[in-house]
């Protein structure tokens, strides 16, 4: 979570830079380097997302592709120099315009291991086409816009619209998809398919803020397409979202591995670095207890993690107290902490825990490699 509102603000600080405390027309003329902004961080998170997601997953390309599309058309249209070219720009922020709710609501729907018919993502597709279509058609047909004209104001380009007959199809194509994200994250919450508060913060961050600088644009003229920030804001709250998600039904994997762990007799062939050391019947781990000691471990301050690392390796109280500079009344505080994070109640706990968590993750490591097959 740290890491998200680092990144967030990572993107919001070039936009305050360039619109801080300045005049009417300087503001204008920094609209052009704002969008050109969004545009180099939007080409730079996708290209980040495809070099660390693991698994390429589809529909992350699609959002981050989509986002870096509306970006660029944002940035073409303030610097075009006519009429052709600023409606050309228009289409290309449309294009990723109707792709990135699609995108966002499939993502939704994975993560929170919703159901869907095989079907839906073609019927949607199909929509989106369709809505890309009319929205394209201004300078061809008056249907999406009934008049369009060109102009510059401060440096920037822009268009003067009037709206045709079938432009407020494109608001309801995007309400549709609010709400239907919306419903995908309340019906998780409420079917326990979202496995944390915080995941279904993140999970709702993504959408409500699109939605609140969606509904701030339709009542205020603010000058800009914060939507363009937004946008990138989502992404991260998506990507942030599913890497907790991943990690959690990693620790589940170690739980069963675990809880699962088969015990070799003594003449069994099995080399011994493949082996769980059995846990005895009193002193069985409650799965329960394991996974909310590994879950306990991600929220740990840097400095209960430093106090955790030096009960891994069996400092004794005096050692820690010395190397990190603390006071007997100090550690104490941070055991408490750490002990109720953890779920247990003494350094033997945390060895034997972390002991299984260890044996575990080794045995998955070897199976998943290929030198294991």
């Amino acid at each position: 979570m740290k890491n998200l509102i680092v990144c967030v603000l990572l993107v919001l600080l070039p936009i305050m830079s360039f619109s801080g405390c300045t005049d009417t027309v300087e503001k204008s003329t920094n609209l052009a380097i704002i969008y050109g902004v969004a545009t180099i961080v939007s080409l730079l998170l996708l290209i980040g997302c495809f070099l660390l997601v693991r698994q390429k997953r589809a529909w992350f390309m699609v959002l981050f592709s989509a986002v870096s599309v509306v970006n660029l058309g944002y940035t073409c249209l303030a610097v075009s120099s006519c009429l052709e070219m600023a409606l050309m720009a228009n289409r290309i922020a449309y294009l990723g315009s109707v792709f990135l709710p699609l995108s966002m609501l499939m993502i939704l729907l994975n993560v929170t291991n919703t159901p869907y018919k095989k079907w839906l993502p073609s019927l949607l597709l199909g929509l989106a086409v369709v809505i890309f279509l009319i929205a394209a058609s201004p300078g061809i047909l008056p249907i999406y816009y009934q008049k369009v004209s060109f102009e510059v104001v401060g440096g920037v380009s822009t268009l003067v619209k009037t709206y045709g007959p079938l432009h407020p199809l494109y608001l309801v194509y995007l309400l549709g998809y609010f709400v239907g994200m919306v419903a995908v994250i309340i019906r998780a919450s409420v079917k326990k398919r979202v496995d944390t508060t915080a995941h279904a913060v993140m999970l709702a961050g993504a959408v409500f803020v699109n939605i609140g600088v969606w509904l701030i644009e339709q009542f205020v003229s603010v000058g800009f397409e914060v939507l363009s920030v937004s946008y990138i804001i989502s992404e991260l709250f998506l990507l942030g979202a599913y890497r907790m998600m991943k990690e959690t039904q990693q620790l589940r994997r170690l739980v069963k591995q675990v809880e699962t762990a088969p015990t070799y007799p003594s003449g069994d062939s099995v080399g011994t670095e493949d082996r769980i050391e059995p846990i005895s019947a009193a002193n069985a781990v409650d799965p329960a207890q394991l996974e909310a000691f590994m879950t306990g471990i991600a929220t740990l301050t840097p400095t209960e993690r430093l106090i955790f690392e030096a009960y891994l390796a069996r400092l004794t109280t005096k050692e820690i107290l010395e190397k990190l500079n603390i006071k007997e009344n100090t550690l104490k505080y941070h055991n408490r902490n750490i002990y109720g994070k953890l779920g247990v109640s003494s350094r033997k706990e945390i060895w034997e825990l972390h002991k299984q968590i260890q044996s575990a993750k080794e045995i998955l490591d070897k199976a998943e490699s290929p030198s294991g097959l």
